[in-house]
Formats: structure tokens, sequence, C-alpha cells
């Protein structure tokens, strides 16, 4: 008895020492633990999203990739094997777990080193949130108090929620929900058993363990989850077997992107940054919507690049990216071609070469293995063989320079030889043989009633080059300028049925010494013709003669109202033929005045913005094209953008440019004329109008339109602001010889626009455009501007403000027409009649 009553007493006095001793290091370290109550509101640093207008994802921006998750939400059997491995007492324990904290002191005391944790779910929330991870004795005496106070205030589903969507699982994934995505691309609830175990047993070394570092690593700790959770119940030998027999296939997978609008996504993002500062944009979880919608911004991708691939086919083939061997065509009688070969490698090691080689957009890396006479056997990037026809083949003439392409291929091999390391893509279901354009280009559509962004490609490739050429490449316009210009003609008692003399100027500069002869493109002048002819056709001359009857600081002034900077504003006669430089979406506002019946919007792309709790914490109030704007929130009305121009003189201009598409006059009688956009009558739409721009030498190519609801711009031109487009067979696969043409507006960036516009204008049913208040009609002759009293071919009905109509009916004496404000156009048309 006195032995058992000394053990007895020693194990009292040993428990009080105990517990003096851990309420004496509690209260020492209290004023070190942090607030657990933190975690009752506590916000995961989760990435912003970008969405388009319709719901689909353009991007995800933040260093840790999370999709938090309810816990009603993730499977229960991938609940399950994280208790299996991480805690399976977890729903007894009070966050500690006694006999796992034994089972640590055991190994501390036989070895010396803190080599085996104890840690239960609790402890390890406890850490992640507020704790370093380094093995230390003090720092897991606070994880243990840390995990007594959370068990204390939050419930075991609340503890194990927050543990699952914080833990850090490798390649900066946190959380179950973005492993899932990172290393599988799945959601939680389309995992397997085998990938739910490679999850669960990731915590323990997550750079280590993960299938993307070591298939080898995961494959093994995954077999020890599936143990686990067979000795728990978690699965039945069945399930085991199946999940333990199957392979570890892992790679890094990005968000689930599923529309492509990389140039919006960083310009929302510089936004949001601009905004909220990078800390808190790509940490809290907004959800960002845009006014993009996500059928016309891949139709806009789509029509920008086949624009691209359409003028490198025009100019040429630039050779092979490499030779992994060399071959040569040999003489033969043979009715194939012949080649002989040195150094030609292995099947295994032109595969491995091909996995090394990266694609870019629709572009694969292939490598040619045979030629015959008009086709080629390729090998594409991951193992397909494919061959190439000749429909695929013979546009490829060689390239010499911008200006001259070699003769039409006859024959395969006059363009590729085997062992070629070429680029190819499939194009209506026909493979092709291609090559990285060298161009570049921008199509931009908005909303002309509220500057909304609706569609926004900022060049051939993100990937290529993150300049965004819609906003940040300033060009010269060329002849996009001219419908402002003759806006400020209608201001200075200019009409549409003003007579102007298209002919070619001589102006000596006694600065210079030399002579300015600006020509008309192409050099062909037709003598005394209408305004509204003169826009149609891009007459350079007669706009310059408007420049000189306004005035350049008019044009100018008139200019700026459709939100031009004046920095960008020559003060020349250059000015006339577009030697301005603006962006595509300066210049797409500015059609958009047009387009609204004179009204300045501003273009925006973040409609709003949403926080983790799904609250508006930012809504865009866009100004609108309007006189009397409705209401917004059944009181308020919205707010209206500035009238810049007044609707009759954005009816006119409008109106004149839908003569570029279909041109006027009498076809039958031989009086017919077409405008430079005639090559989009086969659109069949009465309310389109536009307007064709080149530059001199072919720099830069435009085509801006528009109707009531949409205005777009397209440009194309070289990054290297000084290099021409050049001059290019019209169709080379065709394989014969045809004359070569300049590029063009019409002919170089009409086409992106033309394609993109033909697949969604079906959306935007044809509206008939009814004139404003103060604009009539009258017939007029069509050669000389006057009233005419004829129903024939050689008259039309032509609008006019109110008060500037012809006072006068046609005769044969000199038309008495209105000149403006210039005496010198009356005195050079008096001269011509």
């Amino acid at each position: 008895m006195s032995w058992f009553k000394k053990l007895l007493i020693f194990v009292f006095v040993a428990f009080l020492l105990g517990v003096t001793s851990i309420t004496a290091t509690y209260f020492w370290l209290k004023d070190d633990l942090p607030d657990v109550a933190t975690l009752k509101d506590v916000r995961l640093q989760t990435p912003m999203q970008v969405f388009t207008a319709d719901g689909e994802l353009i991007s995800q921006f933040g260093e840790q990739r999370r999709i938090p998750l309810r816990l009603d939400e993730m499977p229960p059997l991938l609940i399950q094997a994280f208790l299996a491995t991480e805690d399976t007492r977890f729903y007894e324990h009070p966050g500690i777990d006694i006999i796992g904290i034994m089972r640590a002191a055991t190994v501390v005391a036989t070895s010396g080193e803190l080599s085996q944790g104890a840690s239960t779910i609790t402890q390890q929330l406890a850490r992640n949130f507020f704790l370093s991870r380094e093995k230390k004795l003090i720092r897991k005496i606070k994880e243990i108090f840390l995990a007594i106070h959370i068990e204390q205030l939050l419930t075991k589903d609340e503890i194990l929620e927050l543990y699952l969507n914080k833990i850090e699982l490798g390649h900066r994934a946190f959380g179950v929900g973005a492993a899932a995505q990172v290393y599988f691309g799945k959601t939680v609830q389309e995992l397997s058993v085998d990938e739910m175990a490679i999850i669960a047993g990731l915590p323990k070394a997550p750079s280590v363990l993960n299938p993307v570092r070591s298939a080898s690593n995961a494959r093994a700790r995954r077999n020890v989850v599936l143990g686990r959770m067979l000795d728990t119940g978690a699965i039945d030998r069945a399930t085991y077997d199946a999940a333990i027999a199957a392979p570890v296939t892992s790679r890094l997978h990005g968000a689930q992107i599923t529309a492509s609008a990389p140039y919006i996504a960083e310009m929302v993002r510089q936004q949001m940054v601009d905004r909220f500062g990078e800390e808190v944009a790509y940490t809290e979880g907004f959800r960002v919507y845009t006014t993009i919608n996500s059928k016309d911004q891949a139709i806009a991708r789509r029509a920008l690049q086949q624009n691209l691939y359409d003028y490198d086919e025009r100019h040429g083939y630039r050779g092979p990216v490499a030779e992994l061997w060399q071959s040569q065509l040999q003489q033969s009688d043979a009715a194939e071609p012949v080649f002989t070969e040195k150094n030609r490698p292995e099947p295994a090691e032109i595969n491995a070469y091909l996995d090394r080689q990266q694609g870019i957009e629709d572009l694969i890396p292939a490598i040619v293995l045979d030629v015959k006479q008009q086709s080629a056997m390729v090998l594409l990037k991951g193992g397909q063989l494919q061959e190439l026809s000749w429909d695929g083949l013979k546009w490829a003439r060689s390239f010499i320079t911008d200006e001259r392409q070699g003769t039409a291929p006859k024959t395969a091999a006059a363009i590729l030889k085997p062992g070629q390391h070429i680029l190819v893509r499939q194009q209506d279901e026909l493979w092709r043989l291609s090559q990285l354009p060298a161009a570049s280009s921008a199509l931009v559509a908005i909303d002309p009633k509220d500057g909304a962004i609706r569609s926004l490609v900022g060049g051939y490739s993100f990937a290529q080059s993150q300049f965004n050429r819609v906003t940040q490449a300033k060009r010269q316009v060329g002849s996009n300028i001219k419908p402002f210009i003759y806006s400020a003609a209608l201001e200075h008692n200019y009409t549409l049925a003003s007579l102007m003399n298209d002919a070619p100027i001589h102006h000596w500069d006694d600065g210079a010494g030399i002579a300015w002869r600006p020509r008309n493109s192409p050099a062909v002048y037709d003598g005394p013709i209408r305004i509204r002819e003169a826009l149609a056709k891009s007459k350079n001359v007669v706009s310059i003669r408007l420049l000189r009857g306004i005035g350049i600081d008019a044009t100018i002034e008139q200019l700026l109202k459709f939100g031009f900077s004046a920095a960008d504003l020559p003060r020349n006669e250059t000015l006339a033929l577009g030697s301005a430089s603006s962006t595509p979406l300066e210049v797409v506002t500015g059609y958009a005045v047009f387009a609204n019946g004179g009204f300045l919007v501003q273009p925006y792309v973040v409609d709003k913005v949403l926080n983790a709790e799904d609250k508006v914490i930012f809504q865009h109030q866009p100004l609108l094209a309007c006189e009397a704007c409705p209401e917004t929130d059944g009181e308020t009305p919205a707010q209206a953008a500035p009238r810049v121009i007044s609707a009759q003189n954005a009816f006119l201009i409008a109106d004149a440019l839908k003569s570029s598409i279909w041109g006027g006059g009498d076809w039958r009688q031989g009086t017919g004329w077409n405008g430079t956009a005639w090559q989009l009558q086969n659109l069949r739409r009465r309310d389109l109008a536009g307007k064709t721009g080149t530059t001199n030498d072919s720099k830069d190519t435009w085509f801006s339109g528009f109707n009531s609801d949409l205005a777009v711009t397209s440009w194309v031109g070289f990054d290297d602001a000084n290099r021409s487009l050049g001059r290019a067979l019209w169709n080379a696969n065709l394989g014969r010889e045809q004359s070569a043409g300049a590029e063009s507006g019409a002919r170089t960036a009409m086409p992106a626009w033309q394609s993109f516009m033909r697949q969604i204008l079906p959306a935007y049913p044809e509206k008939t455009v009814t004139p404003p208040v103060g604009i009539s009609s009258v017939r007029i002759d069509l050669t000389t501007g006057l009233l005419s009293r004829s129903t024939d071919h050689t008259s039309s009905f032509e609008f006019f403000k109110l008060g500037t109509e012809p006072t006068q009916y046609v005769s044969g004496s000199v038309p008495q027409v209105q000149f403006g404000e210039n005496n010198q156009q009356k005195q050079e048309l008096e001269e011509l009649f």
C-alpha cells in the first residue's frame, strides 16, 4: 500500500505540475496568439475572373489559384479521402489528437527529432492561417492552443470546409477545387476515385508528390491514401483494386477559359488594378463582367486571322521554319519526284522534336516526310499523318519582296522537301500549308448607342504580341478621315449636291521650292462631281479642295468634336488625305457619331464588378446617345452623351456613305458608278454605310462601317510603320498569272470587316432609317446638282438640310450651284462648263 500511495501521489503531483505548466505557458503565450475570431469572417485569397456579357470565362488573374466551394459541393468520397489520410478521428477529438501527440512524443524521446507530425486538421488550419511551417516546439504549442480555440468558435463542418478551401496543394493551387482544375482540368464532381486520392495525398509534401512533377511519387502516395480509405471503409475492395490499377495521367491546366479574348482580358486587368490596386484586385475574388459577346468575339477573331492568312498567301511563301535533314531533288524521268536524303532521324527522334515545338493559334507544327507530284505527306505534332493536297499547296509562289512574288508553282517539289519543319492549318476541312502572318491587324466593334465594346481583337495572337493595336497603335488613317472633312463642309454651306472640280492639283510651295501634286487613287479624274459621289469614290483632290474651302482651323475644330486629339491633327492640307494618326478605337468612336445621330459616346468594356459575396460593387453608367434619355431605375433618367453634330449633319454623311457601297447612276443608261466599297453589296443590307482608307504607299489600310446597331473598324498594316503592304496577285490559287494590284482599304482591310458582319448581321435585323426633322428631299439633276423636272436616269432625289436646297432648275446655261464659302471653286467650275 505504501508503494501504491507513493505512485498515486506522484501521478497527482505530475498532473498538477502539467496543468500548471500548460496554464503558465498559455498565459505566457497569450499575448502572442492571434485572434482566431477572424476565422468567422475569413476572406480566402481568390483570383479575379473576367467574363463575357453572356457568362463565358475570358481569363483569371491572381497568384493563388482557388475555387472556393461549400462543403456540400464537395464529393463525400473526396472528404473521406482527406479524413482517412489526415485525421481519422476528426469528428471525435476536441482539436488535438492525444493518441497522435503521444505517438509523436515517443518519436521525439527515442530519436531526439520532431520528425513525425501529429497535427489534426484543426491544427493544420491553425498553422495555415496563423503560423509558419517550421518544426519548433514553441510553434507546436501555439498550434495546439489555437486549435482548441478554433474548435470552440467553429463547428466541425465549418473547420473542414475552411481547411479544404485553404490547404496548399502545389502549383499555386489552394483548396481542392483549384487542385482538381490545375492537375486534371476537372471540377471536383468530375474526379475519379484515384484522382481524389492523389489530391488527398498532396498536403504532406505538395511540391514533391504532385503528379505533374513526379507520376511515380504521386502513384506511391495515392496508393497509401487508397489503403487508408479501404481500412476506414470509405471504399470497398473492388473500388480499391480499380483505383490502384488506374494510370497516373496529369498535366497542368489553366483556368477553364471558354472565350478567347486575351486583349480584352488585359484591358480589364489594367483597369481593375488602376481602380483597386494589385493586392485587392488579384485576391478578393472579383468577378468582372464585360460588354463582350462571346460568339461575336469568336467571329471577330476568326475574321481577322483568316484575312491575315489571305494577305500572307497573296504575297508568297517565305519558306520552312527549319530543316531537320537534308533532301535533294534528283533529276529523274519518274512521274513522282525522287529525293536523296542525308542524316534522316529515327521516327522517335522526329516525334520528340515535334513535341518540343510550339504551335500558335491554329498553326500546327509539322514535318514533311514525303513529297509527290502535287501533294505531300506530313507528320503533325501529336503523331498524326496528314496529306497536303494540291489545293492546300498551290498558293505558295515564293515570296521575293512585298511588291513581288515568284511564278506559280507547278509541282509540290517546287515548294517542299522532306525534312522541312513547316506550319499547317485546317481551313474548311482542307489542310493547308501556312506560315505565321507577317502583317498585323486590329478589329473593334462598338454599340453606337452607348459605346459598349462588343468585340475587340488587338492582333493576330496575344501569345505572339501583347501590343493591343486597337487601343495603342496610332496609325495614319488615310481616307477614313474624309467623312469628318465632309461633315465640316456641310457646316459651311456645302450640300451633298454641291459640285467640286475633280481635277489634278499643282500647288507650288515657295518654302520647299517644289510643287505639291496630290493625286487620286486610282489616278482617275471625273471633272465636275457632286460631293456625294466624290465621297463615295474617295476623291483625294476633292477632299483637299473642300479643306481649302472650309479652312484648316475650321476643319480641325470640327474633327475635335468627334473625339480626335488636336496633337494628332497636322495643320496643313495633308490633313485632307488622312495624315492624322489615330487608334482604331478612336476612329470607330468617331464613326459611331454618324451611326447614332450626332452623339459622342465613350467606349467602355467593363460593365459590372461583383465581389466574392455576389454584391455589385461597380456598375458602369454609360452615356447614352439620346436627346430625352429613358429612366434607368424608375426615377433617374440616364445620362446623355454630348451632342457634337446636328442630327441632320449625321444623317446626311451616313446616307452619303451608303453610296460607297451602292454607288449611283443608272447602269442601263451607262451612267452608273461604283463606290470604293461596292463589294459589300453582296451583304444585301441597305442599312450599311462605310468608308475605305489607304495611306501613302499602302502602309496602312482601313475600313470603317456601321448601321444604327454597330460601328466597326478594321485595320491592317505592319507594326513597322515604314513598311508598305505592297502589291500582290489578286488570286494566286487560280494557278495562273493575273494583274497585280496594290493593297488598299477595300482589298486588305475590308474583307475582315465583311466576314465579321456577314456572320453577325442576322442578329441585328435591318432597320429603315427615317430622316430626322429638318431634312428635305428634292429631285436634282445628276450633272449639275440643280433642281430637275426630269424623272429619267439624269435625275435622282437628294437629301438636304432645310434651307440649303437648290433654288434653280437645270437649263442649258451655266449651272448656278452652291459652292460653299470659297469662290475659287465656283470659278474653276464655271470655266469647265
